[in-house]
């Protein structure tokens, strides 16, 4: 008789064990019978729990953004004004767990699936239009609507830019250094619109 909770507790470890394979070979150049043997399991269990290694790549980057979405929470409880807001998105894009191998290198497989899966690319406009959001909502409350959608875009680029960045380049600079320059592009941003 079945373990009431296994299905969830397999499922995630499936999940933890495609982004560990994925980061290690840098593509979706892995098999289900790599991520299964990962997890300790047969490779029968994880096409029964989720059908093919693109729902698996799926499932791993829905919780990957989940993550992601904790983290934001997490520090946004501890904001009280929009800028201190808009500094905790960048905070959470750029914390350590964000910034491991295995999950830069799935973000960067995720870009390049979007561009053939129809449903990783609603996948990836769904994070890409509420990372907009979050901070235009915010931007909005300090300066005219299409400087804060302008602001926002630019924001949203580095974080991306610098995803991509590490994933292919040694040379990129560390996550310090990172959260810092875009925090330099906000600032100068919002001084060089205080003068318009």
């Amino acid at each position: 008789m079945p373990k009431i909770g296994a299905g969830a507790i397999r499922r995630k470890a499936m999940v933890e064990a495609a982004i560990v394979e994925i980061g290690e070979a840098g593509s979706l150049d892995v098999t289900v019978s790599q991520i299964a043997r990962r997890a300790g399991m047969s490779p029968a269990l994880a096409h029964h729990y989720f059908g093919s290694k693109d729902q698996m790549f799926l499932a791993a980057m829905r919780h990957i953004l989940r993550l992601y979405g904790e983290s934001v929470r997490r520090r946004m409880a501890d904001a009280s004004t929009p800028i201190e807001r808009i500094h905790a998105i960048i905070d959470a894009s750029f914390a350590p767990d964000q910034f491991q191998t295995e999950v830069v290198a799935s973000w960067l497989t995720f870009y390049v699936r979007a561009l053939q899966s129809e449903e990783a690319s609603r996948l990836l406009q769904v994070y890409a239009k509420r990372l907009h959001s979050n901070l235009v909502f915010d931007l909005r409350q300090i300066v005219d609507d299409e400087t804060a959608q302008s602001i926002a875009q630019g924001l949203a680029a580095m974080i991306d830019g610098f995803y991509i960045r590490h994933a292919l380049q040694d040379f990129a600079p560390a996550q310090p250094e990172v959260r810092s320059m875009v925090m330099d592009y906000l600032q100068l941003c919002l001084a060089r619109s205080a003068r318009v």
